[in-house]
This record gives C-alpha cells, structure tokens and sequence, in this order.
C-alpha cells in the first residue's frame, strides 16, 4: 500500500529533499533524525557551537514526535503538523541542513573523527565528527503468514498511517505483544469501536518493564474496559483470506482460529547497530558508549535508543550497563553528547523515566526497578490511583503509579536528591509522599 507521509505530515515550508546536495561545509553530521538528533542539534547550538550540521534521517518527512503515533494520532485526536519537532524556518535560521530521504549504508571515517558517510541513492555526506542517533528498529514476526497484507508494525510515521488507512474497513484486530506499544495501540483501537484481543506469549504483561503487582494490575484493568488479553499464548500463523493475500484470521498453537483483518506486531525493538558494527565500534545490545556519550573510538557520538551506557542511576553497581528507550533518556543523553562534542565533560547521571497512557489509565515510571527485594503498594479504588513502589534494602529505587502524579514525582524528586520514603509510613495510602520524604 503506497501512504502520502507528507500529506498527513505537511512542510510549512520547501525542504531539501534526497535529490539536495550535501553541504561541504558540515562540522557534524548526525545520521537520524530522531528525537535524540533533533535534542542534539538543538542543544549545540544553545552551547553556542556555530559550525554547519547536517541532520539526516532516512524517512521522507521532517522530524517528528512518536509517542502520539499510538495514541492520539492514530485516533485522529491530534493535528499531524503538531507532531513535527521544528520548523524548516528554525533549521535554516540555525544553520541546519535537514536532509530527508536518505540512507547511509556505509561510513569511512578517520582517526580524527572526519569522513564520509555514503548514502544508497550514491550521495556523500562529508563530516568532521559524526553522530549516530539511529534509534531501532520493530522486530519482526517470524510465522507463516507474516508477509500478508494486513500483518502490520507500528515504529514510524508510515506505520501509524497504514494503521489508519485500514482501520476503517476492520472489525476484528489482533494485537501481538503486551507490551506498552501493544496495549496503548490495543487501547486505542478498542476506543474506535474495534474487537481488540491481544496475544501476551509471556506470563504477564509489560514483563520488561514493570514487577508483577503493576502487570496483574494492568491485566486486570484491561479486561475489566472489555480488553480480550490472553497470556502465555502465541500464534502458529496467519491465515489468509480467499483471496490469498490478505490476512484473515490468527490460528494459535492450540489450533483456535481468531478473525482479524488487521494483526498488529509490538514484540519489542532491535538497536539499529550496523553502520556502528561496519566502523569497528563496540557493539552489545546497542553501540557501546561511556558516560559522556562517546563510543569505543572516542571521537564518535551515539545517543538514544541505539546507544548501551552505564547505567545512568546514582549509586548503581560498578559495569552495571543499561539500554533506554524513552523520550526522556534521548533528550538527556543528547545533552551529554552536546557537551563532549564541545569539548567538556559532563557524565550522565539522573533518574530516568517513563510513561505511557492506555485507555484512561497514565502509567508513569520513576527509576529503575532491578535487583528490588520488596515492594509497598499503594491503592485508592475510588479515586482510581494505583502505585508500587520498589526497594532494594530498604532504600526505594524506583515507582509505578496509575493515575497517581504526586507519588510519580515525589519519588522521583527524593531519587535524584538521594533521599529515601520509608516504607512502612508510604503504605498508607492517604499519606502524601513528599511529606514522609527523609534523608538517607
């Protein structure tokens, strides 16, 4: 199916496109237009670095925000030019050359730092230091039938509008994967009158993110708004229409055949690694980098999702490394990156968190909850709050809230201060936490 990107992400103004070429004057080239490289070349300049930046990314419309590609986009909620990060009047008053439409498939770099980055249309992008905020990439589903029309991802812009331009004529969806991708889409598609069931292969849902009270939660929660989830199940693959070409239907592994004209994918992401890997960097679940954002070569940059990095907590255990996908991490971690293309250092060190909004419930994530050995739970059935907060002797590390702000920012405000909550007093309910906050 052929999507008009630009259509729904309109220019306010004519930008370069993969035909323009590449300015010779370019100080930095940052290859991905993502949130991380857009934080960076915003952050260079408020830090006063005045050579040329070509920001390059390989979608064929302006940077953009993705959270809402889930949501509020895919619901029809949000205007799409609210989604783009900047203004090409902006770019261009800020000597940033956005290039669109390009993909860098090979890099030759010095040991200064300079090179070329070599794009598959045969244009080259000469650089004196160069970026990598190339994100990741959805991870695909390996099953008969996966190939089908219908069988869809949801990571990017042409995603969420193929999303769109099918779900009109669908009655039955399908949704692979419990996690927060799975269930925000799951939730939104649920809103717009759909038969929603969604395949969790785990034990509960969001696994990966949150400990066992916040997923039984969740769990519960769904099914209660008319959510079919099913857990600790799979499907066999996809069957197809008369037609052969589109999907129909999901046979699991016991052999139950559930109608779907769309099947939705969300079974996690995969660093995007290669041009990293092609340079020699060291590369474990992500580019390998220090804590100022600096990779193995200690010239390049990478920040974001495609980046591995000591864990960024205060107190954390010594080589303890952590990869991040969040808005927060690629605006934080580009600030780093900022400095140490300038030439300071500055470590990345804070809290990091999270959200995400399924349904009427906002779930928002303060720490990280590894390596806990209890857990308080705080729950207000009548004003619809729920929240876990995680310890590790006792010391509090980390919090889930639902619908609970003030928790969410007191625990994170008493993590960056080093302090702690006790949690004897923090499990009643009523008690305001940033009133029982202490000194560690």
């Amino acid at each position: 199916m052929s999507i008009n990107v630009e259509a729904e992400l309109p220019d306010t103004a004519a930008a370069p496109g993969p035909a323009a070429a590449p300015d010779t004057r370019t100080g930095l080239l940052i290859v991905g237009a993502s949130q991380s490289g857009v934080q960076l070349a915003v952050s260079l300049r408020a830090l006063g670095f005045d050579e040329h930046i070509t920001l390059l990314g390989d979608e064929d419309h302006r940077p953009y925000q993705r959270p809402a590609l889930s949501k509020e986009f895919l619901q029809g909620t949000v205007e799409s030019e609210s989604l783009i990060f900047r203004t090409n009047e902006y770019w261009a008053e800020h000597n940033v050359e956005l290039v669109k439409g390009e993909c860098i498939v090979r890099i030759e770099k010095e040991a200064d730092g300079s090179g070329v980055a070599h794009a598959s249309s045969g244009a080259q992008f000469p650089f004196q230091r160069l970026a990598l905020t190339v994100g990741a990439r959805a991870r695909k589903l390996d099953v008969e039938g996966a190939d089908l029309d219908g069988v869809l991802y949801l990571r990017n812009a042409d995603d969420a509008l193929a999303l769109k331009a099918r779900v009109g004529d669908a009655r039955d969806v399908v949704v692979i994967g419990g996690g927060f991708i799975g269930l925000e889409a799951a939730s939104s598609l649920q809103k717009m009158g759909k038969n929603v069931t969604v395949l969790e292969f785990g034990a509960r849902l969001v696994g990966r993110a949150v400990g066992e009270e916040t997923a039984d939660y969740f769990l519960q929660a769904h099914r209660t708004r008319g959510l079919d989830v099913r857990l600790g199940t799979s499907a066999r693959r996809f069957t197809a229409d008369d037609g052969g070409q589109s999907v129909a239907g999901v046979e699991l592994q016991d052999g139950t055949v559930l109608p779907a004209q769309i099947v939705l994918v969300g079974i996690g992401v995969i660093p995007n690694t290669e041009l990293a890997e092609q340079l020699g960097l060291a590369v474990d679940n992500g580019i390998v980098v220090d804590r100022f954002a600096l990779a193995s070569d200690g010239t390049t940059v990478a920040i974001g999702d495609c980046a591995n990095m000591p864990n960024p907590v205060p107190g954390s255990a010594p080589g303890e490394r952590v990869r991040l996908e969040s808005v927060n991490n690629a605006i934080e971690h580009a600030k780093v990156a900022a400095y140490s293309l300038t030439g300071r250092r500055e470590e990345y060190a804070g809290i990091p968190w999270f959200w995400s909004n399924q349904a009427d419930l906002r779930l928002q994530i303060a720490g990280l909850c590894n390596g806990y050995d209890q857990t308080v739970i705080r729950r207000d059935e009548e004003r619809g709050k729920f929240s876990v907060l995680y310890y590790r002797q006792g010391q509090i590390i980390a919090a889930d809230c639902v619908n609970a702000p003030l928790d969410f920012m007191a625990v994170k405000n008493a993590l960056a201060k080093g302090q702690n909550i006790p949690g004897d007093a923090a499990a009643d309910a009523a008690t305001l936490l940033k009133t029982i906050t202490t000194d560690s």
